[in-house]
């Protein structure tokens, strides 16, 4: 019996849409990457970029647990001395929450050319619209997976800030 190799021409690329509202972001991340790495595939391999194009609404409604809004922090490095930014979670969450489900799933996926592939296939708005309904994306629900295990340590921003 020979090994069966995928070759980049057998590869069949789906569109997901994922509903963030009231999921846990690092749990949702992890999901997303699995299918933009296409590990859900029988064909998987790992020095290819086999995985779906995956579609996340509602990113403003992502919710983080524990005390990660007032304690964690967004780091960004200019690479000169000194040039160390950070910004609080609940800011980035105000400002680009976009930005916080992209930083999520981009620390899942292998850091090299191969993953910054597997990222181009992402795409996050903040709300539940999206331009992508010509590519008839199917529905990953995330909510059995990805819901706040104890939900009162489950917090948005909306509720932070109310």
């Amino acid at each position: 019996m020979r090994t069966h190799v995928t070759k980049p021409k057998d590869i069949t690329r789906r569109w997901w849409v994922v509903d963030a509202d009231g999921v846990v972001l690092g749990r949702l991340a992890s999901e997303v990457a699995q299918r933009l790495r296409g590990k859900h595939k029988a064909n998987y391999s790992p020095h290819l970029d086999n995985g779906d194009h995956v579609v996340v609404v509602n990113a403003a409604k992502v919710v983080v647990t524990g005390n990660k809004l007032a304690q964690k922090q967004l780091r960004r490095h200019s690479g000169y001395p000194g040039g160390l930014r950070s910004k609080p979670y609940e800011q980035v969450m105000l400002d680009s929450p976009e930005l916080a489900v992209r930083k999520a799933v981009a620390g899942m996926l292998p850091h090299n050319r191969l993953g910054r592939a597997m990222l181009r296939k992402l795409k996050v708005y903040a709300g539940p619209d999206h331009p992508h309904t010509a590519q008839r994306p199917e529905r990953l629900d995330l909510r059995a997976v990805a819901a706040p295990k104890d939900p009162e340590q489950a917090h948005t921003v909306e509720e932070v800030l109310h």
